[in-house]
């Protein structure tokens, strides 16, 4: 039995789907580890196409120095682990109070934040509006102000969810090269990166309406960030921004204004990385994050390779 096999069958402690929007609708969650054994909870929170069993690789990295909690947010999880997917509107910040619903339910205080990609979002709003519920927030290749940039990214994104399936299935072969640096596409291009598009054109050629519902959902967010000045800064917990030297999806100069609107937080570039830094450089993200947890604070002596 490989290695990979051996990890998969790692499984949740608790698991199920939680009631939310008045019983209207329901998250799914994973939590692995006991609440009673002392030990804190780190919650891995998903990229946009992401889902709980996207994480299971990396639960060693974590699992069982801390307990872990996964979920799954509207239009995420297939099968017995899907959440709600219904053609209808998504907020970030009902992304976020699903959460404390989530971490009441089974009887957790306090966690630790981990969002890449588009968990990014729910990870400044989490710590935005409970940061009383927070150890520590970490966010990883996204944005918390409004970026033109940004702004057509989404509208060309969209334009590829509402067309053609033959569009979608070109936007799925544009997708990987925008999101690795060139170390890690050099590892996986050609028949990886093919199983990597094939399965995500297979999991999403008949939910187009979840990416579509989930990528507008951003517009809300950035609405409340044109509300009121400085609307990510100055959170009132520990916030470690990490990104990637080759991000070409979120630049680097979008992810260091989290840093200048947030004096206190520690900003890193992981070096010959693009988008995905705990994928593409799991040996450097992880080492550092766990310190980072450890201590609690952003003067954490950096872990090198």
């Amino acid at each position: 039995m490989g290695q990979s096999e051996k990890k998969a069958e790692l499984t949740a402690d608790i698991s199920g789907h939680l009631p939310v929007e008045n019983g209207s609708r329901k998250v799914y969650y994973e939590y692995y580890g006991d609440t009673s054994n002392g030990r804190e909870t780190v919650c891995l929170m998903n990229g946009l196409a992401m889902d709980c069993r996207s994480w299971m690789q990396f639960l060693p990295q974590v699992y069982p120095e801390y307990n872990v909690l996964l979920y799954n947010y509207f239009g995420q999880g297939t099968d017995e682990r899907e959440s709600s997917c219904e053609d209808e509107p998504y907020y970030i910040s009902s992304f976020a109070s699903y959460l404390v619903q989530i971490m009441d339910h089974v009887g957790v205080d306090k966690i630790h934040t981990m969002g890449v990609s588009y968990g990014g979002f729910v990870s400044g709003e989490f710590a935005r509006a409970f940061p009383d519920r927070v150890h520590t927030a970490t966010v990883s290749g996204i944005l918390l102000t409004r970026e033109i940039g940004f702004q057509h990214y989404q509208d060309l994104s969209l334009h590829f969810y509402t067309s053609t399936d033959e569009v979608f299935a070109t936007y799925t072969r544009y997708l990987y090269e925008k999101i690795f640096g060139d170390a890690f596409l050099s590892k996986i291009y050609g028949e990886t990166m093919e199983k990597m598009r094939a399965n995500f054109l297979s999991r999403y050629s008949d939910r187009k309406h979840c990416l579509i519902q989930l990528t507008k959902a951003q517009d809300p967010f950035f609405a409340a960030v044109d509300s009121t000045e400085n609307y990510y800064g100055n959170m009132q917990v520990p916030l470690l921004i990490m990104a990637g030297g080759q991000d070409r999806a979120i630049p680097l100069w979008y992810q260091e204004k989290i840093h200048t609107m947030n004096p206190g937080s520690r900003y890193m570039v992981l070096p010959e990385c693009g988008h995905l830094t705990y994928m593409e450089r799991a040996d450097l993200f992880w080492p550092n994050i766990r310190e980072f947890w450890r201590t609690k604070d952003t003067n954490f002596t950096e872990a090198t390779k």
